[in-house]
């Protein structure tokens, strides 16, 4: 959610700013604003709207001369979006600029008092609290009002700040809010993600909580909360530039959903040694394994339906108890924390603010953790106890393909690891389970062969009011996801719901044409599930199924059928989620939408 560049340097900032901020639009925004120090004054553009409008404002960044700059694209919390709530917000007299990601809590309290002293504010938002403060706590040092403030305010942050009085430096401070420092032979950038400095350098610092830093063009400082310096160690990204680029792909949705081969492959492959599974990260010892009396998997969004996957896989496979939460109600629930307990974090960004909460939360608790994260580097690959990436790669998309299934991959190994070391795999079953996952990815391109099929299917149903997806057991957890792919990006209302339970309500909704996405794929629940379809059939639905070759006796009582190859019943998701995405994908292209940056959703939402 929002993102935040700066740069310092020998060449003009503006251009630089925007074209960060183009590789940060995937995050979800409503505005955008860049700042640049003329040499004079800093001079502010910013505008409700894509990032093409500023550009257009700005002739791509040539009307605002400057070597030192800040910008920002907005996703609104407080205030609606705006011409006048977009960053940077500045004070009076335009000395002092800040671009903020994050939301200050205790802002109402804060800019009560701020009134009473007389500063006046412009806009509706939380940010402007954090100009006015630094503007009242200013005496001619930068790092000791920024200093004041953190100890001031509540919340979560990452700033960008840029100081007149001082024209050669920027400054940044973070607070569970990411924001990493690039450096680099032409100057010094920060940033809230990787892709927006990837261009310009491969030398990333992360941030951690409470620190502040100081860039010139040639010089980095960092300091911690009360001034002191401290060392950083930088970390290379060895990402391949062209991963985060279209490479010829309409976009980047299905340019990634052609990598989750390669994503998939190279998550399991490096963890696939002689014959076995070894997850040297893991960082537990057998006996340690064996002593699991339980798992708690904790996530958001998409990742929280690879959790339910995972807990069908692993309670079945290595028989240990397993509870799903969403990240945003564990900590409020009061969860019940056990001795042998591992919590599971699964993020894509390892950023997500409730996630990141929940695993804070567990720490606190003496609970071991575990972060399955694509990011390296991230909040949660940092602060868990051990973390497994993922390895699928820079994922620009907001909504979610390759990260999705390459977590998919990363809880089949962590099953087949816990299972196979807790005794309740024979070796022939674990030697078929292993041929059966080193086979997916050749099988998922298999797929790729059908999207014309899958198009002309979705050209059908671009104009639907509402679909119902269903499933038992895993093909309830592939349900919830291709409902969730469908409704993203195409906003069209779509329901999941486990098959068993379509006479406890849903079934009342079902009416002649309405569409019904049957996913059955699990062999001991296919004769359950083909009565569910039958129930729906019999009260007007069209019923698209979606099962494992050899299954054609469905067409019977379906109306279009879609096959994918045979796996193990464990592995299933990662072959059928193929078409779903592809549906919701073609679904979402023939309806004119903007795929890759459906309205009001963000890549990474990292306030609560």
């Amino acid at each position: 959610m929002c993102g935040i560049v700066g740069y310092i340097g020998d060449k003009q900032a503006a251009p630089i700013l925007l074209d960060g901020l183009s590789k940060l639009e995937y995050r979800g925004y409503d505005s955008a604003g860049i700042a640049v120090f003329d040499g004079q004054e800093i001079q502010i553009k910013k505008t409700m709207g894509r990032l093409k409008v500023l550009e257009e404002l700005t002739h791509g960044g040539e009307t605002m001369k400057g070597c030192c700059g800040i910008g920002h694209t907005r996703w609104a919390t407080h205030g609606c979006p705006s011409d006048v709530n977009a960053h940077p917000h500045f004070n009076k007299d335009h000395s002092i600029a800040v671009v903020h990601n994050g939301i200050i809590e205790n802002y109402a309290k804060l800019k009560k008092k701020l009134e009473n002293k007389g500063y006046e504010f412009q806009s509706e938002t939380d940010t402007e609290v954090l100009v006015h403060l630094l503007t009242d706590y200013y005496k001619g040092d930068p790092i000791e009002a920024i200093e004041r403030v953190m100890h001031r305010v509540e919340g979560s942050y990452g700033l960008g700040i840029m100081f007149k009085d001082h024209p050669h430096h920027i400054y940044a401070a973070r607070k569970d809010s990411p924001l990493i420092v690039g450096a680099s032979s032409m100057g010094n950038l920060i940033a809230s993600d990787v892709p927006a400095i990837l261009k310009y350098t491969r030398s990333v610092y992360y941030m951690e909580n409470e620190e502040i830093a100081c860039l010139s063009g040639e010089n980095i400082h960092f300091y911690n909360i009360d001034g002191e310096e401290i060392e950083k160690t930088p970390t290379t990204i060895n990402w391949d530039i062209n991963a985060a680029e279209k490479g010829g792909y309409e976009h980047f949705m299905l340019k990634e959903i052609y990598e989750e081969p390669k994503a998939v492959r190279d998550t399991i492959s490096p963890r696939l040694k002689d014959d076995d599974v070894v997850i040297e990260e893991l960082g537990m010892t057998d006996e340690e394994i064996r002593s699991i009396r339980k798992i708690d998997i904790v996530a958001c969004g998409s990742a929280s339906h690879v959790g339910m996957t995972a807990k069908y896989v692993i309670e079945s496979m290595a028989r240990i108890p397993v509870e799903v939460d969403v990240a945003s109600e564990f900590r409020y629930r009061e969860p019940i924390y056990e001795d042998n307990m591992l919590v599971i974090i699964i993020s894509q960004s390892g950023e997500t603010a409730d996630s990141l909460a929940a695993l804070r939360d567990a720490k606190n608790h003496g609970v071991r953790t575990l972060g399955i994260v694509n990011v390296v580097g991230s909040s949660i690959a940092r602060e868990a106890d051990n973390v497994m990436y993922t390895w699928a790669g820079p994922e620009i998309s907001v909504a979610t393909t390759k990260a999705y299934s390459a977590q998919l991959a990363a809880m089949y190994l962590l099953s087949m690891k816990f299972a196979k070391v807790r005794g309740m795999l024979t070796d022939e079953e674990f030697a078929q389970l292993r041929s059966d996952l080193i086979q997916l990815p050749d099988q998922i391109e298999s797929l790729f062969g059908m999207k014309e099929k899958i198009q002309k299917f979705a050209n059908r149903y671009l104009a639907a009011g509402h679909m119902f997806f269903i499933g038992r057991g895993i093909d309830y957890a592939i349900a919830m996801e291709g409902s969730l792919k469908l409704k993203e990006i195409s906003y069209i209302h779509s329901e999941a719901y486990a098959a068993g339970e379509l006479k406890h309500g849903t079934i009342s909704l079902i009416e002649d044409g309405t569409l019904v996405v049957a996913v059955a794929t699990q062999e001991k629940l296919y004769p359950k599930t083909i009565s569910n379809i039958v129930e729906v059939k019999t009260r007007g639905a069209f019923v698209m199924a979606l099962t494992n070759l050899g299954h054609t006796d469905i067409e019977k009582n379906a109306d279009y059928v879609i096959y994918i190859p045979k796996t193990s019943q464990y592995f299933t998701n990662s072959l059928a989620i193929i078409p779903l995405q592809l549906f919701g994908y073609y679904v979402s292209v023939g309806r004119g939408l903007d795929v890759d940056k459906p309205r009001n959703l963000a890549k990474s939402v990292t306030v609560e």
